[in-house]
């Protein structure tokens, strides 16, 4: 069913295939407060986990690689590291978009980009973050740890991103009527990757790219279409 939905929307894929089991379903349940319910997934074998590194192996310099979500119960702590261990010095630009631990622990392998929310920042550190001033503080401490590039997303309150030249940048929410918050930051990373892949490396161009496809992702029942992404960029630059 995956792969059907991927062939219908153009895109390629490449799949490590598995003898027998079920890809992992998280179930997201909407009420007064959403809940989710994360699914354990199938066994992946020591020999599976080695065809996806052959497959990564692939990537050279330029290419972009997305580690997001949580580990499966049936793959290492440490599947995030092992994977940037193993790609590190090739030049590759690698997006960390996971829990708390498993991103403090790839820090030192200096990822690219990493997306954490507000909320999960100031839990890294133990502190509550109130103000702007404190999220741009405590996201520099990321960069020491060894982040190149920070995006804080901060739900209604909009954006910020620290660059690993110094620079930051802010952008207010844009104006809509929540409908889905489901895979709104994945959708953040991937405006992201293509503002910046299209404007040639362009940073404020990346982040409004990415605060308008989260946004409207947001404003969707489902993810939201390149011409919903457009217009709603109209409205923040």
């Amino acid at each position: 069913e995956i792969k059907r939905q991927l062939d219908g929307f153009g895109v390629k894929h490449d799949f490590v295939q598995l003898p027998e089991g079920f890809t992992r379903i998280n179930v997201k349940v909407k009420a007064e407060k959403e809940t989710e319910i994360n699914g354990q997934g199938p066994d992946i074998s020591e020999a599976k986990r080695e065809e996806l590194f052959a497959k990564l192996d692939k990537l050279t310099e330029g290419d972009t690689l997305v580690l997001a979500g949580s580990i499966p119960k049936t793959l290492p702590d440490d599947i995030y590291e092992k994977i940037m261990a193993r790609l590190e010095g090739r030049g590759i630009r690698i997006i960390v978009d996971a829990e708390k631990k498993l991103l403090l622990n790839v820090l030192k392998y200096h990822p690219f980009l990493i997306k954490p929310n507000n909320h999960e920042l100031g839990d890294m550190f133990g502190v509550k973050l109130t103000t702007d001033e404190e999220i741009i503080t405590y996201a520099k401490k990321l960069q020491e740890k060894g982040a190149q590039n920070v995006l804080i997303s901060m739900a209604g309150d909009g954006a910020i991103l620290l660059t690993a030249d110094g620079q930051h940048y802010k952008s207010p929410a844009p104006k809509g009527k929540l409908v889905n918050s489901v895979g709104a930051g994945d959708s953040m990373v991937a405006g992201f990757i293509t503002g910046y892949t299209e404007s040639n490396g362009d940073f404020e161009t990346a982040f409004h790219m990415g605060v308008a496809t989260g946004s409207a992702s947001a404003f969707s029942e489902n993810l939201a279409t390149r011409p919903e992404v457009e217009a709603l960029l109209k409205t923040i630059i």
